[in-house]
C-alpha cells in the first residue's frame, strides 16, 4: 500500500536515467521524450546544466535572501536583456503567478484581476482562483475573491468585465493545459493597446511558453507585445525548482522592504542552473534553430497524421504542439508509451507535444515515425 496521497495517476513505470533526450526505466527499456518532463528539460538532461549543478553543489548550494547573491543578478539581468524590468525569484510557476498577482494589486491599489475560460495559473489559492477551470477548484471552497473570466481571444468579452477597480489582465499566449490554444495575434495586440490606454496592467503567464519553448525566449515576443508583469518557471532551471516574475521598472516601488518573499526562491543551485541554460538558449543561433525544428515538427506531423481519420486538427507555436483526436487520450498515450515515445495529454481530446528544443531531426523523424503508427 502506498504511503503517498494518491492525487497523481501514476503509470507503472519508472525513469532511472537520463542521457540527451532519451529516458530509461528501472528495467532498461529506453524512450525519447517527447514531454520534457511537462515543459521542464527545454534542453534534454544536458551536460552544460549537469556540471553547473556538480560545481555548484561542491561549493554551497543554499544562502537565503538575507544576503547578498550574485548569481540571482547575473540571471536577471540575463533574463532582462534590454528591457526594463526587475526580477523576483521563487520556487514554482503558481509562486510566480502568485507574486505578480501580488505586484498588480499593491501597484495599482485596485484588486479586480480578469484571467480567462479555460486558463490554468496554478494550484495554490491564488492562482487557483485565476484558473478559468472548474475542475481545478471543485471540493476545495471559496475562492480568491476579486477574480473574472473573459472569454479566450474575445477582446468585448474583456471590455465587458472592466470595472473602476481593474487591476489587472492576465493570460497565456498559448493555452497549455486546456488543449494547446494559441492566441490570435489580432486579438493580444488590440488587447495590449486596451490596456495601456487604461491604465490596466498586463501580465503574461509564460511559465510553459517561456524559456524558448515557442522558438523564441518569450512567447510574447512573437506578438511584438511589452507586458507590465510576465512569470516563468518550468524551463528556467530545467529541472531545478524555481520561478520568476518580472515587472516593469516604474511598478518596482511596490515590492518594497518586506513586501513579499521566499526561503527558497533564487537559491545557488536553481540559480546556477539557470545560469547554465541561458549559456546555451542565448547562445548565437540557437532559438532561431530551436523555432525550424518546431516549424519541422509540426510539418511532419501534417504530412504524417494528414490522412488519419481519427485526427481532426494539428496546431501549436514552436514546440508547443497539440494533436487534437477523437481517440482515447489513455489509448494513445500508452500505446506511443509502448513503443519507446513519451507523449502528455490537454484538455479532453488532446494529445500534447512538449519535447526537448535540442532534438535533433532524426529524433524528430523517429517520434512522428512512432506517433504515425500509434494513430493507426
Amino acid at each position: 500500500m502506498t504511503k503517498l496521497f494518491e492525487n497523481y495517476k501514476r503509470a507503472d513505470i519508472e525513469f532511472v536515467k537520463a542521457e540527451g533526450n532519451y529516458l530509461f526505466d528501472s528495467q532498461g527499456k529506453q524512450y525519447l521524450d517527447f514531454s520534457s518532463g511537462i515543459g521542464v528539460t527545454n534542453l534534454g538532461f544536458h551536460p552544460q546544466v549537469k556540471a553547473a549543478l556538480e560545481k555548484q553543489v561542491v561549493e554551497i548550494w543554499h544562502t537565503p535572501n538575507l544576503y547578498q547573491n550574485s548569481l540571482q543578478e547575473e540571471v536577471a539581468s540575463r533574463l532582462i536583456g534590454d528591457g526594463n524590468y526587475r526580477a523576483f525569484f521563487c520556487n514554482s510557476g503558481a509562486e510566480a503567478n502568485e507574486a505578480a498577482i501580488k505586484l498588480a494589486r499593491k501597484a495599482t491599489g485596485k484588486q479586480e484581476i480578469i484571467t480567462f475560460q479555460n486558463s490554468f495559473h496554478g494550484r495554490t489559492f491564488g492562482s487557483m482562483s485565476a484558473t478559468g477551470q472548474d475542475k481545478i477548484k471543485t471540493g476545495f471552497g471559496e475562492g480568491v475573491p476579486h477574480f473574472s473570466y473573459a472569454d479566450y481571444n474575445d477582446l468585448d468579452s474583456v471590455k465587458d468585465l472592466v470595472t473602476t477597480d481593474t487591476a489587472a489582465v492576465m493570460l497565456e499566449l498559448v493555452q497549455g493545459e486546456s488543449g494547446v490554444l494559441p492566441a490570435d495575434s489580432d486579438f493580444v495586440t488590440d488587447l495590449a493597446d486596451f490596456c495601456q490606454a487604461q491604465g490596466i496592467l498586463l501580465i503574461v503567464d509564460e511559465v510553459q511558453t517561456g524559456m524558448g519553448r515557442t522558438g523564441k525566449l518569450y512567447s510574447f515576443q512573437h506578438y511584438g507585445i511589452t507586458p507590465d508583469i510576465f512569470t516563468l518557471a518550468k524551463g528556467l532551471a530545467n529541472g531545478v525548482p524555481v520561478g520568476a516574475m518580472l515587472g516593469l521598472e516604474k511598478w518596482a516601488y511596490a515590492f518594497d522592504y518586506g513586501s513579499h518573499g521566499s526561503t527558497f526562491g533564487g537559491n545557488k543551485l536553481a540559480m546556477a542552473a539557470s545560469s547554465a541554460v541561458l549559456d546555451v538558449m542565448l547562445a548565437d543561433g540557437f532559438l532561431a534553430e530551436a523555432g525550424q525544428k518546431g516549424d519541422y515538427l509540426q510539418a511532419q506531423l501534417q504530412q504524417a497524421l494528414e490522412n488519419k481519420s481519427t485526427v481532426t486538427q494539428i496546431r501549436g507555436l514552436g514546440m508547443m504542439i497539440g494533436i487534437e483526436t477523437n481517440e482515447n487520450l489513455a489509448d494513445i498515450v500508452e500505446a506511443a508509451r509502448g513503443a519507446g515515445l513519451i507523449v502528455l495529454t490537454a484538455g479532453k481530446n488532446v494529445i500534447r507535444l512538449l519535447p526537448p528544443l535540442t532534438l535533433t531531426k532524426d529524433e524528430i523523424d523517429q517520434g512522428v515515425t512512432i506517433l504515425a503508427q500509434v494513430f493507426n
